[in-house]
């Protein structure tokens, strides 16, 4: 696929710009106002610092697999950033890129229209964080402790998507499901939260969706909602009775 940049210099969101656009078409901002993360959240997004992009695409696979789409951006991430900076970011499912257990990039797919609109945003030169975020965020540069190039970082990720995407169209998702598990701590073996349930991953289904086996027994699918480590488990007290 021959990419066509179209480049910004800001934007409330990549992704209501991307909305516009025909497959093929990347639109990257040096900033954005208003940039859209997952389950309504904003993406920090400021001038001249990261990554913030949105990819046109048509679907590479059945509309019922398409959650394999996003594994396999964020491996495309993960590949470029490597490549950049010699990192390695863990993946934790569905589209998140963690570094030392903070996040420095994210994906966001949606299918307007028959198409993918697919935003990826990746903190590559930020020093600092809003209060609220610098616990849970960083960045390449925070992390190697040198500056990026953002544009090369681009030239990478597009060359890693489309050589994924091209995967995914070609093999089907088992590739890439495969490959994601390798990737990522978190498909299997991982103690985690989703919502109210607790349990231990277990894998990845043909779709991409996360099977949670949970302290009770159960084996629950996951189709949506924020993973979140449980790194200690939670300490028991006796009961003060038997003090």
């Amino acid at each position: 696929m021959n990419f066509r940049i179209v480049r910004l210099e800001t934007t409330p969101s990549t992704m209501i710009e991307a909305r516009n656009c025909e497959p093929g078409t990347v639109v990257v901002a040096r900033e954005q106002t208003a940039g859209m993360g997952r389950m309504g959240r904003q993406w920090h997004s400021p001038r001249d610092t990261g990554l913030y992009c949105s990819l046109v695409l048509e679907p590479p696979c059945s509309l019922d697999k398409l959650p394999v789409v996003t594994l396999a951006l964020g491996l495309a991430c993960q590949q470029a950033i490597q490549q950049l900076t010699g990192l390695v970011c863990d993946l934790r499912w569905p589209n998140d890129l963690l570094i030392a257990g903070k996040k420095c990039g994210g994906i966001l797919v949606e299918l307007h229209e028959g198409r993918l609109i697919a935003g990826i945003g990746i903190n590559v030169n930020q020093t600092e964080f809003p209060a609220e975020l610098t616990q849970i965020a960083t960045s390449l540069r925070l992390v190697s402790g040198r500056e990026h190039s953002v544009d090369e970082l681009l030239g990478l990720l597009l060359k890693a998507v489309e050589e994924h995407l091209n995967l995914l169209r070609q093999q089907g998702p088992e590739p890439i499901l495969r490959l994601f598990t390798q990737c990522s701590s978190y498909a299997r073996g991982r103690r985690v939260q989703v919502g109210q349930l607790r349990g231990i991953t277990d894998g990845l289904d043909p779709c991409g969706f996360l099977w949670l086996r949970t302290t009770d027994g159960r084996r629950i699918l996951i189709r949506s909602g924020d993973v979140r480590p449980i790194e200690v488990e939670d300490k028991v007290w006796p009961d003060s009775t038997a003090i």
